[in-house]
């Protein structure tokens, strides 16, 4: 009779093991997958934030200023009869 009763005892501690390090590996996984997504979720709103200075870039393309500034910054083009200082201590 005490046999059967360790065993059960026995049984129903390793079964109690076995759930809590089950819950425990899963309750790693949720961690590992909420830091994913908090991860994705700033890339997402890096990715909004640089498609709304697209959007603003692409609505100011066509406007003579931005195409002075472009032409002044890339191209070093300047108007005529404008004078150009140059740093030279750069």
């Amino acid at each position: 009779m005490k046999v059967k009763q360790l065993l059960k005892k026995c049984f129903l501690v390793g079964i109690i093991v076995y759930i809590s390090i089950i819950f425990i590996n899963q309750q790693k996984t949720i961690n590992a997958y909420n830091n994913e997504q908090i991860s994705i979720n700033n890339k997402i709103n890096e990715q909004k934030e640089y498609n709304q200075t697209l959007l603003a870039t692409k609505e100011n393309i066509s406007s003579p200023e931005y195409i002075e500034a472009l032409a002044r910054e890339k191209l070093d083009m300047y108007l005529p009869n404008e004078k150009v200082y140059i740093d030279v201590g750069k």
